[in-house]
């Protein structure tokens, strides 16, 4: 199929009905063509208002929200469950958490990463993009959406070989810096995504970034089909770090395209991917099953969508609205922004649960509170208000109330006929070291690997290693 060069086929699209931005025909689109269309749909202004005339300190502002609280009285009857006229007239009324002095939170490992490394390595906001040529690339079809960007299957329009295009939905510039940035610091990873160039229409400045293509498939077809082995060797290799336990340089784009052209991403192979990011300081803040891409006839798999990941440093503060509902950690829900890279294990918990139980998600909340709810219901709220004291944190009297009292329930609970062979007493006592409330008391991705459960992949791993 002949490919069309983006010349006046832009010019074209940028007259055409933003209704048309949906369906692309069948013969291969210019990059430039949905990163116009995609500008088409708008840029809401968004006033702040006036300044406040005097900014209150956080203690002040924590008395306040006392008083406030002071003043109103939470339902004595407890909420009716999802979707019930008492938990939204609830949710309307539910404050965030406040957070007393003295109990400050550190990550058990790699605290100090970002510490010690230069400015340059986690200062994204003074990176200058290498643009890539916009016109190397076309679009063939759309495979996703987000909140944050539009995903295309695309050929290099050269060599026309296949890859992922990522065409981000206007944002600050800063965002769009740090993704780049993490993006460049992991390249070269074992399981993560390889970013191979990064692009920006000419005319709407839009960028996109692109990937390696992955023959992914869709989780909620392949989950249902795996085997236990099959679930102990992919989330392993979420876990997995090279053998070789020192940390890989910083590779610039041009020298990655370099060991591209050269085929040597073999050397790499399947090693990591939480355990690489934690130890190279970066928390993914949004580990789910859509961003495992899992190519299951090659047994490949590549922890993708950067998008909402960070730089940890101890004792900063950070925002508590990211990961998807399903897979927010408990410390998200109660406003502690002080989370560290132990949020990603509790997303891998939740993954995993869904994985052994065959129950996707695990927890299925209608909303964040309700979210906290159905994390209640299973590992009690004792424990969490455990959490709650040891942390200092005080919930907003109408989000105690919703969530109630409830007693911690066994794992065993969700083991049936249909999901007995994978919900083995290891794959049980794995999960539970993931799914605790305490974020310190989950264990990390290292701990992870050398969990019994793994034993089988690790052995199998190893006769393949004398062998070579």
């Amino acid at each position: 199929m002949a490919l069309r060069p983006l010349g006046g086929i832009t010019q074209r699209l940028l007259s055409s009905s933003s209704s048309s931005s949906s369906a692309l025909p069948a013969r291969h689109r210019p990059l430039g063509s949905p990163s116009h269309l995609l500008l088409r749909r708008g840029r809401r202004e968004i006033s702040c208002g006036p300044p406040p005339s005097k900014a209150l300190s956080r203690e002040d502002q924590q008395q306040q929200q006392r008083r406030r609280r002071a003043a109103q009285t939470p339902p004595p009857a407890r909420a009716g469950g999802p979707g019930s006229l008492a938990s939204e007239t609830l949710a309307q009324k539910i404050g965030k958490a406040i957070r007393g002095p003295g109990a400050t939170s550190k990550a058990r490992t790699y605290a100090d990463v970002n510490v010690v490394r230069p400015k340059e390595y986690w200062d994204y906001e003074s990176l200058a993009v290498q643009w890539g040529e916009q016109d190397d690339y076309e679009v063939v079809r759309k495979v996703g959406r987000g909140k944050y960007s539009e995903v295309f299957e695309g050929v290099h329009s050269t060599n026309n070989e296949r890859c992922i295009i990522k065409i981000l939905k206007p944002v600050k510039k800063k965002k769009i810096k740090r993704e780049i940035k993490i993006l460049q610091n992991l390249c070269g990873g074992p399981n993560i995504v390889k970013l191979l160039d990064i692009v920006r229409d000419q005319q709407s400045k839009t960028p996109s970034l692109i990937f390696e293509y992955v023959n992914n498939m869709d989780f909620k077809v392949l989950y249902p089909t795996l085997t236990d082995y099959d679930i102990r060797y992919y989330i392993y290799e979420l876990l997995k770090k090279n053998h070789i336990d020192v940390a890989l340089p910083i590779f610039s784009l041009h020298i990655f395209k370099f060991l591209k052209a050269a085929e040597m991403d073999g050397c790499f192979s399947f090693h990591l991917a939480l355990e690489y990011c934690h130890s190279q300081g970066i928390m993914h803040r949004d580990v789910k099953p859509h961003n495992v891409m899992i190519d299951h006839e090659q047994r490949k798999l590549r922890l993708i969508d950067w998008g909402l990941a960070e730089f940890y440093h101890p004792g900063k503060e950070y925002n508590v609205r990211v990961a998807s509902r399903y897979f927010k950690g408990p410390e998200l829900l109660v406003d502690l922004q002080d989370y560290d890279y132990s949020l990603d294990m509790w997303s891998l918990g939740c993954m995993f649960a869904g994985m052994i139980f065959r129950k996707e998600p695990f927890f299925y909340g209608h909303d964040n509170y309700d979210q906290l709810v159905k994390i209640a219901k299973v590992l009690g709220t004792d424990e969490l208000g455990a959490y709650l004291r040891k942390y200092r944190l005080e919930l907003d009297p109408h989000l105690e109330a919703l969530v109630g009292r409830h007693s911690r329930k066994p794992w065993t609970k969700f083991i049936n006929a249909d999901n007995q062979h994978l919900a083995v007493p290891e794959a049980i006592d794995f999960l539970d070291k993931l799914l605790r409330y305490d974020h310190q008391e989950r264990l990390t991705a290292k701990e992870g690997m050398v969990h019994p459960y793994f034993h089988p992949v690790r052995s199998a791993e190893s006769s393949r290693n004398r062998m070579q």
